[in-house]
């Protein structure tokens, strides 16, 4: 009885082709802190020594180029969702997750911009690894509303929407970054649940 072959195990990455998009990512992350998040991908390819085809083998578009260079720090906010709620109370878990995703948010210019178009476009290589970060940052508020550290008519989307303005501002003023801690304790103020007159905080 013949015997069959066994399955062809998949093939690892050319080697060139691993150390291309190597360097295609180390020049992007350079390229977009210049230029920001609608860096020419021209440039790109010519600082990284490649044709402009060869990005596009690896980056079909500029989103997935995008996706590339921000997926870590996705992947490392959504992780820290996980470890402020296991170190620290509600509430202030909350606040330290949001203050180190208005700086994240600001890293590019017209980052802000890029990551709210993903709420419109699903098929973007960037909503997936954004909504995973969105989720984790929606724990965080739950567990802060559980408490009646904030206010329950608060959304998930509402406070992404808020915080991202909020890194907008910003990139659009870089003369207020100055102003950035009192300006996200505006928005901090604001998620608070409101005060009956005269008396404390309405109990959620």
């Amino acid at each position: 009885m013949p015997v069959e072959p066994s399955p062809a195990a998949p093939r690892a990455p050319r080697a060139d082709g691993q150390r291309n998009r190597d360097r295609l990512l180390e020049v992007a992350a350079e390229v977009v802190a210049e230029q920001g998040v609608q860096a020419s991908l021209r440039d790109v390819a010519r600082r990284a020594g490649v044709g402009l085809g060869t990005l596009y083998r690896h980056f079909p578009n500029r989103d997935a180029l995008l996706e590339a260079l921000l997926h870590r720090r996705f992947t490392h906010l959504a992780g820290r969702a996980d470890a402020l709620a296991a170190e620290a109370p509600p509430e202030r878990a909350l606040t330290d997750w949001l203050y180190e995703f208005t700086l994240g948010a600001g890293a590019y210019q017209g980052l802000p911009s890029a990551l709210m178009a993903t709420l419109r476009d699903p098929q973007s290589p960037l909503h997936a690894s954004c909504l995973t970060m969105r989720q984790a940052g929606g724990r965080l508020l739950a567990a802060a509303q559980e408490t009646g550290a904030v206010r329950p008519d608060v959304a998930a989307l509402d406070l992404f929407a808020l915080v991202n303005a909020l890194s907008w501002i910003t990139d659009q003023a870089p003369s207020l970054a100055e102003r950035r801690e009192h300006l996200f304790r505006l928005v901090m103020d604001g998620l608070r649940p409101e005060k009956a007159e005269g008396g404390p905080a309405k109990k959620v």
